[in-house]
């Protein structure tokens, strides 16, 4: 069975229900997933999954969050050759810098030799309806991949 890994950084418990939204959308098509808070996971356990699956919010000025910094270092060290990522989050427009963690992450899993298994999701604050059917489509786009 698949297995889809989401890792995430939530401040506010925004970003968390987005990475909520994502687990079930792919546990839906039949995904096996886990998800964990990022300061309990290792980047390494990322090379047990098939999809590879990073939330997380931006801070201030496009700061990544304190708790995820470590992961991110992390994860620059991990040859991801072979396996499906996405990036999705939460961030506020009212910074200059809206998601730039998210864009942050994606240049490290393409530096990792991952694959960009779907379009990134960028969610103002917290997921309204529009933002759900864009994770769930995510999430379709990363199965669909993941099946590839």
């Amino acid at each position: 069975m698949t297995l889809a890994k989401i890792v995430y950084a939530s401040m506010t418990g925004n970003t968390e229900e987005i990475a909520d939204i994502v687990a079930e959308a792919l546990e839906n098509l039949g995904l096996e997933v886990e998800m964990e808070e990022c300061t309990q996971v290792d980047a390494s356990d990322f090379e047990d999954a098939d999809i590879c699956v990073v939330a997380t919010y931006t801070y201030d000025e496009g700061s990544l969050p304190d708790e995820i910094v470590d992961f991110y270092e992390d994860l620059k060290e991990i040859d991801l050759t072979g396996k499906i990522f996405g990036v999705c989050g939460s961030g506020d427009t009212f910074y200059d810098y809206f998601c730039k963690s998210i864009d942050d992450f994606e240049e490290v899993f393409l530096a990792t030799g991952a694959t960009k298994g779907a379009t990134k999701v960028q969610v103002d604050l917290n997921a309204e309806e529009e933002d759900i059917q864009n994770l769930e489509k995510f999430a379709k786009e990363l199965a669909e991949a993941a099946a590839n």
